[in-house]
């Protein structure tokens, strides 16, 4: 097995409960996934079935209520910034300062000294696409242009794992078929791993290596599917139509049964 084939995540027997006063919440049940190294790995299910609450479990933000997920085989107990940094749906630039200063935040933090922080975040600027946008503000700039510069945000503490949270839930669909095919690019470009949530089956289908097909809540691990198609992918092409309408036809099991 090449390193590249290895497991990087293992979520194993993932259990989530939330309580209300006396309720009991079942949010996780006996989830368990293996993710490869340097994967486009893709979580999708109805909304409200717990997506969004594993990613968090993942990257120690949450504890399991049982069960356990471990990095590089070793047990996650709480936050990773070594390993891990997330992508949300709304980008949570800081207001005040600009795009240069938003995508050096994390390394200013780590003690970076100002000169090589620079560098290093004028090299992911580039890589997202937003030369030229360096002393804008979040205010100046458009929606897309804001999760591009929390994509390099993110990038520019060369996490290996790079979480994504919907992060693209607010565009129109112009705009986020733009950013997929880009996030692809910077994707086979830096060799990370990303775990990507989203309810865009067409996303999911055009971006991914693998796609983990969730149940509804309490959600467990309906199927893994393996996509084995070269990028960049046209929505056209009759294969991914399949694999589409696969998706959907299995996701709309989920949701019908919840009526």
């Amino acid at each position: 097995m090449s390193r590249d084939d290895e497991v990087v995540i293992k979520v194993r027997n993932v259990h989530k409960y939330f309580y209300a006063s006396k309720n009991k919440l079942e949010v996780l049940k006996n989830v368990n996934l293996d993710i490869r190294r340097k994967s486009f790995f893709t979580i999708v299910g109805p909304s409200g079935c717990g997506k969004t609450t594993l990613s968090l479990i993942i990257a120690g933000l949450i504890s399991p209520s049982e069960g356990e997920i471990f990095i590089d085989n070793t047990k996650v107990k709480g936050p990773r910034p070594d390993k891990i940094a997330m992508v949300f749906q709304d980008p949570m630039l800081l207001p005040w300062r600009t795009v240069m200063g938003n995508v050096e935040f994390g390394l200013e933090i780590r003690g970076v000294p100002k000169k090589e922080r620079k560098d290093i975040a004028q090299k992911y600027i580039d890589l997202v696409g937003l030369s030229k946008f360096e002393d804008y503000y979040p205010h100046q700039i458009s929606g897309g242009m804001g999760h591009r510069a929390a994509i390099a945000r993110a990038l520019a503490v060369d996490p290996e794992i790079l979480l994504m949270d919907e992060p693209f839930a607010g565009l129109d669909e112009q705009s986020r078929l733009l950013l997929g095919m880009d996030l692809v690019r910077i994707w086979q470009k830096t060799g990370k791993t990303i775990v990507f949530i989203t309810h865009s089956i067409q996303e999911a289908s055009l971006l991914s290596t693998d796609i983990a097909l969730f149940t509804r809540r309490p959600a467990t691990v309906k199927e893994v599917i393996k996509i084995d198609l070269q990028h960049p992918r046209s929505l056209e092409d009759y294969n991914l139509v399949k694999i589409r309408k696969y998706i959907w036809d299995r996701v709309s099991e989920e949701i019908l049964a919840v009526k």
